[in-house]
C-alpha cells in the first residue's frame, strides 16, 4: 500500500529542499541609551542628528575637543614679562627700563650732561627753588629722566605744592628708587635705570592727593615730553 503524503508535509519538504527559510520578525531592541563615538565625517553626523528621537529613542551628544597645550620658550616668556611692563599714556606706549640698565663712567656722564645736570643728577645737588622750568608747567605729557630718558612721572600726577620745585604724588611703577638719607629725615628718590638724583619724597604733609606724598623733584633732572610728541 502506497504512503499518502499530506499537503502540509509536502510544502515543508519542498521549502527545505529549495533552501527557503521563513524569517520571523524579532522584537525591537530596548530603548536604552547607546554609547556613540563622534563620527569622522560631518555629513554623517548631521544625518544621524536629523533622525527623530521618537524613532530611535536615543540622544547623541558630541563633546568639545580638549584644549591643546601650548609650549612657550624661554625667550617667549621673557618677551611676555617685558610686555607687562609696557604702559599706555594718552594712546602712546611707555616702555619701562630695567633697573640699573644704564651704566656710564663719570667721564661718560660728563660728556653727555651739562655741568648743571651733572652737578644735580650725578653729584646729588639741588637747584634753587622757583628757578626750574617745570615748576609751573601743567601740560599733558610724560616727564622723563634727563640723564637716560626713562619715563618717570605722568603729568596727571603733578600738582602745585607752592614749594618752588615740581611736585608729583606718585611715579610710574618701578621707575623710581627710594633711599633714606643717612640722617633719616628725608628719603632720596633716584632714577631706577641710571641712578640719577631726582630729589626727595615727603609724606604726611596734608596735600589733597591720593597718596599723601610729595615727590619734590629738580626740574634739571627732568625732560618733559608733550602728549602729542614722539620724543
Amino acid at each position: 500500500m502506497s504512503k499518502t503524503i499530506s499537503k502540509q508535509n509536502f510544502i515543508t519538504h519542498s521549502e527545505s529542499q529549495m533552501g527557503f527559510n521563513i524569517l520571523k520578525p524579532s522584537p525591537l531592541p530596548s530603548t536604552k541609551t547607546l554609547l556613540y563615538t563622534k563620527p569622522t565625517f560631518p555629513k554623517l553626523a548631521s544625518v544621524l542628528q536629523s533622525i527623530p528621537n521618537s524613532f530611535t529613542k536615543t540622544r547623541f551628544k558630541f563633546s568639545s575637543p580638549k584644549p591643546t597645550a601650548r609650549s612657550i620658550s624661554a625667550a617667549g616668556f621673557a618677551v611676555s614679562i617685558y610686555q607687562t611692563k609696557r604702559q599706555f599714556c594718552g594712546g602712546g606706549v611707555i616702555a619701562m627700563a630695567a633697573p640699573g640698565s644704564v651704566q656710564k663712567s663719570e667721564e661718560e656722564w660728563r660728556a653727555v650732561l651739562s655741568p648743571e645736570q651733572f652737578r644735580i643728577l650725578r653729584q646729588k645737588d639741588t637747584e634753587h627753588p622757583g628757578t626750574g622750568e617745570y615748576d609751573k608747567l601743567f601740560e599733558e605729557g610724560v616727564y622723563k629722566c634727563a640723564g637716560c630718558g626713562t619715563p618717570l612721572y605722568r603729568s596727571t600726577t603733578k600738582f602745585n605744592s607752592g614749594c618752588g620745585w615740581p611736585a608729583f604724588y606718585e611715579g610710574l611703577p618701578g621707575a623710581i628708587n627710594r633711599t633714606p638719607d643717612p640722617d633719616g629725615r628725608r628719603i632720596e628718590i633716584t632714577c631706577t635705570a641710571c641712578g640719577g638724583h631726582l630729589g626727595h619724597v615727603f609724606k604726611g604733609e596734608g596735600f589733597p592727593t591720593p597718596t599723601n606724598e610729595r615727590h619734590c623733584v629738580n626740574s634739571i633732572s627732568l625732560k618733559f615730553a608733550p602728549a602729542d610728541s614722539s620724543v
